[in-house]
This record gives C-alpha cells, structure tokens and sequence, in this order.
C-alpha cells in the first residue's frame, strides 16, 4: 500500500503572519535608531586635524577617529568650558560655502572677555590653563587666519555675547576657528563628543573630566 500524504490543509493559505511582523519590526527599528540619532546621540568621524592629539582626523574615514556625540545633554545643561562641541556652521561662515559640521573645544562663555596675548588665551584677563589638552609646541595666535573676515575676530580682545560661546581647536598650529571668524551660537550646537568608539585600542573617554571643576 502506498503510502498517502493528507491533503487536509491543501485549500488553506501559507501563513504569513511572519512576514509582517518582520516587517513591522524592522519599521520599527529604523524609526528607533533615526529617532535616536535626531534627538539623542549620533556617531560622527573626524576628517581634519584640527583636534590633534586629541582627537585623530583624516579624509579617509577608516583611518580616522569615530566618536559618539550626545545631542541630549545641552536641553537640559548649559555647554561648559573645556567640552569638545560639534556645531553646524555659523553664518560667517556659511558665506565661506562651509556646509559640513565642525568640531571644536569650548573656551571662552557668555559675557566673558578673551583675548589673545604672547601666545595664550587670557579670559578677564587672567591665563587660560590649557595644559591638559594642548601640546607644548602649540602657540594661539591669529597668524592662522589667512581666509574669512580681516582683521580676525581675536585680533583685539573680545567679549562673547549672551547664549554664544569660543571654540578653538586643540591643534592651534591647524585649526579655522573663533580666532579668525567668531562665536558660535548655542542654537548652533549640536552636542558634546563624549565617546571614541574607533580605532578599538583608543575606546573609550575622550578627555579626563572634569577638565575645568
């Protein structure tokens, strides 16, 4: 006799129910991760040198520093000195055609007076300690500011406006910043770089904190 195989479900459907919750979780997934990135925390790759020794950057972005930026902690807390911030370009700099983030050390605050002396960064005229994160050889001059508005913006001292803040680079040697086309608005901000997370041998915290208590 041989043997019979039931056709007892052979007029019903495939069940497919898998299907659509796949596909509702992976709807979900990307509303989740894009929610994050908008609101809470994104990942960026540093392209110049202007953070150097910080913060590695290159063109090609394998070789490159990765790090995490925290986009929720400035809703509810004021940006410090001594953050490392990325901000999209300011106005001034938007006439340059700048279009890309940058990424800068916050110094000098709202209502704050800086000024540039012998190579050091003076606020209300006292020294700046910047030790912690700037190389011996590093001199803060405006010397660097060959583009954008003449005389540079620290060219004489400075006092920051409310809700705006001074951003320079660690590199002092290589970096386009507030020395040479001004304050950042905190509007501008879009958080604080917080984490590496590439190359895996420098995972971890980016600066000892706090670095001005």
């Amino acid at each position: 006799m041989q043997n019979q195989v039931s056709d007892k479900n052979s007029n019903q459907k495939p069940d497919n129910s898998w299907i659509a919750e796949l596909g509702r979780t992976v709807v979900l997934s990307i509303v989740l991760a894009l929610g994050i990135r908008t609101f809470v925390a994104e990942a960026r790759w540093i392209p110049s040198g202007s953070m150097e020794p910080t913060l590695h950057g290159t063109q090609n972005q394998w070789e490159a520093d990765k790090i995490i930026v925290d986009k929720l902690k400035y809703k509810f807390a004021k940006p410090q000195r001594g953050d490392i911030v990325v901000f999209s370009p300011t106005d001034e700099l938007k006439k340059e055609q700048y279009q890309d983030a940058f990424i800068k050390r916050v110094i000098g605050l709202p209502g704050e007076t800086v000024e540039l002396r012998d190579g050091k960064v003076y606020i209300n005229s006292k020294p700046l300690d910047e030790e912690n994160y700037l190389s011996s050889n590093q001199r803060t001059v405006v010397d660097v500011c060959t583009s954008g508005q003449q005389p540079a913006f620290l060219s004489a001292p400075q006092t920051i406006p409310p809700n705006s803040y001074l951003v320079l680079g660690d590199n002092r040697n290589s970096s386009y910043d507030s020395r040479c086309w001004g304050v950042v608005p905190r509007d501008n901000i879009i958080g604080r770089a917080v984490l590496r997370f590439w190359p895996l041998n420098h995972v971890g915290g980016i600066d000892k904190s706090p670095l001005y208590p």
